[in-house]
């Protein structure tokens, strides 16, 4: 992990530094594109968040309603689903 400086703003608008940046290669299917992520010390419901940075460079639509998300790979599309089991545990 990377320390840094960077402060995160919740869903709550409080502001909070992080511990660190951990940049990996992450893998949705057929494609892997490089990412940062941010951690911090805090409860949410989710594991981690895509940002806006990330969903155009992947070329792909995230539909937190429909669980799934939809990206092109080439001239073809590819639905990849939410894995049903957090789907549960958080509902």
């Amino acid at each position: 992990m990377t320390k840094t400086d960077m402060m995160l703003k919740d869903f709550e608008d409080n502001v909070s530094p992080t511990k660190g940046a951990v940049c990996v290669e992450l893998t949705i299917d057929s494609k892997t594109l490089p990412i940062t992520f941010f951690v911090i010390n805090g409860k949410c419901v989710y594991n981690l968040l895509l940002g806006r940075d990330w969903i155009p460079a992947n070329c792909c639509v995230p539909s937190t309603m429909h669980q799934c998300l939809v990206q092109w790979v080439g001239d073809k599309i590819e639905v990849v689903p939410g894995d049903s089991y957090y789907i549960i545990a958080s509902a």
